[in-house]
């Protein structure tokens, strides 16, 4: 049943965006203000490193389009993460997203550990406009979800595992539902956001969904707070909450620290360091480093 419902998703995505598509102009107007369309997160949609924001990614206006591809690469003292993937804003109201996410392991028992999954979203703005509304407190306000596609477990077939039901998960795959609302102070060059994210993922979905300690749909609020020091520069943090299903992994919350530039519409350049707390129980080590994420489009 879960299964079927992430394919429902995600060809209702495929059939939003070709009949979007086809009714916008073929150049890209790149009409937006520098780095409103925020950078991309590490499951591909647009916002900041870890949160996803109500801003559509892209340059396009309402009376046009924009798209990017994005690099993201996170190293821990024992884990890494490498995210790649593409996003495209349409009409400045709709935005869908394709990731993929590959985890590897550094350190003994699990430093042939390797998990992967592939992430489709889909985001719409619903109310409000992050500059147009500046005289209103409303914020811009966008719902999306995320359908999330495990590929198993990779490196630790001498042990007999290959798949993360053997690890405690219910599933293999899931959907992740969220809110999210964004203001933005121009005239305190100041950003906010606040998301509420329906999820049962473990490990954004790296370890499967659900598990031997809950499998049910939890509310987890995320928050971003920006300063743009100038229209090419802004530095901010972000905290994640995060559920706690699987008996393996004392999951804990997720935040960071970071500073993007923007030296033209076409690229930027996202650095943090980045806290993402415990992974498995097998090793629990407060994992915390580098984050860099490069991104290019119009």
């Amino acid at each position: 049943m879960r299964l079927k419902k992430i394919n429902v998703v995600i060809l209702a995505i495929m059939s939003l965006g070709c009949a979007v598509a086809q009714a916008q102009v073929a150049v890209p107007d790149m009409g937006k203000l520098t780095a409103t369309g925020g950078v991309s997160t590490v499951e591909g949609a647009g916002g900041g490193g870890l949160v996803p924001w109500a801003l559509i990614s892209g340059y396009g206006t309402r009376d046009s389009w924009g798209a990017n591809a994005h690099y993201t690469r996170v190293a821990t003292q024992d884990y890494s993460l490498d995210t790649y993937g593409v996003a495209v804003g349409i009409a400045d109201r709709v935005e869908l997203s394709l990731a993929t996410q590959e985890f590897r392991g550094s350190l003994a028992p699990l430093d042939a550990l390797r998990l992967k999954q592939d992430i489709v979203g889909i985001k719409v703005k619903v109310a409000g406009d992050a500059v147009y509304d500046q005289d209103r407190w409303l914020p811009q306000i966008a719902v999306g979800a995320m359908a999330k596609r495990n590929k198993g477990v990779g490196g630790l077939g001498a042990l007999g595992v290959t798949s993360v039901k053997q690890l405690g998960a219910k599933d293999e795959n899931g959907v992740d539902y969220y809110v999210a609302a964004t203001k933005l102070l121009l005239d305190h060059s100041v950003l906010l956001n606040a998301t509420v994210r329906a999820t049962r993922a473990n490990q954004m979905g790296l370890l499967g969904f659900g598990g031997d300690k809950g499998d049910a749909y939890k509310a987890k609020l995320e928050l971003s707070a920006a300063y743009m020091f100038t229209r090419k520069l802004v530095a901010g943090a972000e905290y994640r909450m995060k559920p706690r299903n699987l008996g393996v992994d004392n999951e804990k919350a997720y935040y960071d620290a970071f500073i993007a530039w923007f030296p033209s519409k076409n690229i930027s350049v996202t650095a943090a360091y980045a806290v993402l707390g415990d992974i498995t129980v097998f090793n629990p080590k407060n994992q915390k480093g580098a984050y860099v994420s490069v991104q290019a489009g119009f």
